[in-house]
């Protein structure tokens, strides 16, 4: 499998932080909280900014060394085991 450009998983990363804001806007804790379809889409979206931060080459993600990776990558990593 051929590794993906960084401006495509950048992308990726941009999209599903979009969906999540989308999805929530005008929620509090309490509604979120009780909205099983809006968990279920909050967390794939979040899987999908975890595993396409891990996907980042080295070089961008040292560029970038303020952004928390490997926090993401864990965060996802909880998430789906």
């Amino acid at each position: 499998m051929s590794k993906r450009d960084d401006k495509l998983l950048l992308g990726d990363i941009l999209e599903a932080a979009t969906k999540i804001l989308k999805y929530t806007q005008g929620m509090n804790y309490d509604t979120f909280i009780k909205d099983e379809k809006t968990i279920d889409a909050v967390i794939r979206n979040f899987e999908i900014i975890g595993e396409a931060s891990s996907m980042l080459s080295d070089s961008h993600k040292q560029s970038k060394n303020t952004i928390p990776w490997n926090r993401l990558k864990g965060f996802r990593n909880r998430l789906i085991h």
